[in-house]
């Protein structure tokens, strides 16, 4: 063998040669660290059941349509696991998700901060990184009334809600931040609708009053807005919700936030009534607008993930 050929021990190691990043590189335990740009950003949603949960297509389409490379992953998380999920995002870097049934309630002692929607109804459905902190949004009122103010502003009017669930506590205080004179709540639960109806009333300064739900509601003289917040309608066409649609003018614009379908009868015997009818899509695609421009801090195609999500639902 000539002099000049080295002599290796074992295997041959094969030397390959790459070119010098122009960006900064961080030690790591005395290791060369990956520049941040090199890494693939990722947001994720955390529940269970997440089975059939559409954020993830439409979200991941809205990526694709921003020419970002970013991934969103649907994970499913037992409440005993939801500790360690969250310490994993922090640790593996994730720059947020969303969270859904049943840890809206319970993640918010593993964050870092709310924001004030998310501190008055006590209930978190967006997380955000912001440098080493995870903070806490909600924004599914926030995506009501938006699709809201594409029919009418949401200041000053008188507003009928159906239910006092999670999805009618986030509007109803959407609603009275954005200005909504009153809102009367109709509940078959008394306690449920009163715990709600104080919150408004003390929290957000927003007349409000409980009716219980008994037989069909009559809507009152002068309402503007009427909105199902419950679940009636979810898979059923025909699922009736239990009001006298007599009692709708054609000055009212009526919403019901069931997405699938999104003509519910309730919005069909609306519309049949002259009414302005609000589907519960366009909730769904706004909370994802909201959401995206939340981690991204860009702005979403709402028509991209509006029509990702019909064609997931195979509307």
């Amino acid at each position: 063998m000539p002099a000049s050929q080295p002599v290796h021990s074992g295997c041959q190691r094969t030397v390959r040669h790459r070119r010098p990043s122009t960006e900064p590189t961080t030690s790591w335990g005395g290791e060369e660290r990956v520049p941040d740009s090199h890494l693939q950003p990722i947001v994720c949603c955390l529940g269970q059941p997440v089975a059939g949960n559409p954020t993830q297509f439409m979200i991941e389409r809205a990526f694709t349509a921003a020419g970002l490379d970013w991934r969103y992953l649907t994970l499913e998380v037992a409440p005993h696991d939801l500790a360690a999920a969250i310490a994993g995002m922090r640790a593996l870097g994730f720059r947020g998700g969303n969270i859904t049934i049943p840890h809206k309630v319970s993640v918010i002692e593993h964050l870092d901060g709310l924001s004030q929607a998310a501190e008055l109804m006590g209930a978190v459905n967006c997380i955000n990184r912001e440098g080493d902190q995870l903070l806490g949004e909600n924004t599914d009122g926030k995506g009501f009334v938006q699709s809201l103010r594409e029919q009418t502003d949401p200041d000053g009017k008188q507003v009928v809600m159906f239910g006092a669930g999670g999805a009618a506590r986030a509007i109803a205080v959407e609603l009275g931040l954005a200005g909504a004179d009153r809102i009367t709540l109709v509940n078959r639960s008394e306690q449920r609708g009163r715990d709600l109806v104080d919150l408004l009333s003390t929290k957000v300064e927003v007349t409000a009053e409980l009716v219980v739900w008994e037989g069909d509601y009559q809507i009152p003289e002068g309402t503007d807005l009427v909105i199902n917040a419950t679940s009636i309608g979810l898979g059923d066409l025909e699922a009736r919700v239990p009001v006298d649609v007599d009692t709708l003018t054609t000055d009212t614009v009526v919403a019901d936030v069931v997405f699938n379908p999104p003509q519910t009868r309730f919005l069909r015997e609306a519309s049949d009534c002259g009414c302005r009818t609000i589907d519960g899509l366009g909730m769904l695609v706004n909370q994802g607008v909201i959401g995206f421009h939340v981690w991204t801090d860009i702005d979403a195609d709402a028509a991209v993930m509006r029509e990702a999500l019909e064609e997931y639902l195979e509307l």
